[in-house]
């Protein structure tokens, strides 16, 4: 699916772009703030690069340590379904085929639980 996708430029581009959606909404800006957003696209990049398919460089913690401190904040599905509505308008805005768009939500979608802690 990296390949697919159109490889590090591709993931790059998706990243910065979801970010700036996600950083421009309301409804879940607040568990972004105090962030460093450099290391966190760099830290996404890696994550969905491997995700995806390609090159393993992630480093950082699992889905579960990572998200624990966001639901104690009350991050619940409803957060997470906008996230994915990000990524999804993100990835069309870049002319991604729907059915690999299809495939990149499903992906997304197998972290639900961890994400979320339970």
């Amino acid at each position: 699916m990296f390949d697919q996708l159109g490889g590090d430029a591709a993931v790059n581009a998706a990243v910065d772009i979801f970010y700036r959606r996600v950083l421009a909404d309301a409804y879940v800006v607040r568990f972004f703030e105090g962030v460093d957003m450099d290391k966190q696209a760099a830290k996404q990049k890696a994550f969905l690069t491997m995700a995806f398919g390609g090159p393993h460089n992630y480093t950082g913690k699992d889905m579960r340590e990572g998200h624990r401190h966001l639901v104690k904040m009350g991050l619940n599905d409803s957060h997470f379904d906008h996230i994915l509505m990000h990524l999804r308008a993100t990835l069309a805005e870049l002319g991604v085929a729907n059915n690999l768009i299809q495939q990149v939500i499903a992906t997304a979608e197998t972290t639900r639980n961890d994400v979320l802690d339970r």
